[in-house]
């Protein structure tokens, strides 16, 4: 199975900066994307970034791009979000999920297989 364990949530002021990790263990393919996704209570999970090995060609929300970035290290065994301006709307929990799809489905929760099991990200005006 594969294993993916987020890290580096917290706390932050508005205009801040955060970076998280996701970082997988276990059985990985070679050509997979690899996905941010953040979700708060009562909403829908959306998808924040995401990056596709082994092109490294990357995906962004629009109420993201500038402000984050997504990168990979080791073949993709580490993702990183680096999370840069923070806004109070981005308070959500982080999700790191992997999975076998054409890149025009990136943003959907349902195209996913493995999923971590979160961080919270709260950021305070």
């Amino acid at each position: 199975q594969l294993r993916l364990v987020e890290s580096g949530g917290g706390s932050a002021q508005a205009g801040g900066s955060l970076r998280l990790s996701c970082t997988a263990s276990g059985h990985t393919y070679s050509t997979n994307f690899m996905t941010w996704f953040r979700q708060a209570p009562g909403k829908e999970r959306e998808g924040v970034a995401g990056i596709h090995l082994p092109s490294d060609t990357t995906y962004y929300a629009d109420s993201v791009k500038g402000r984050f970035t997504i990168s990979q290290d080791n073949a993709g065994e580490t993702v990183h979000l680096q999370m840069n301006n923070l806004e109070v709307e981005d308070t959500d929990m982080y999700y790191c999920a992997r999975g076998l799809l054409y890149g025009e489905h990136w943003n959907q929760p349902a195209q996913y297989s493995d999923w971590g099991q979160g961080t919270q990200v709260t950021v305070s005006s």
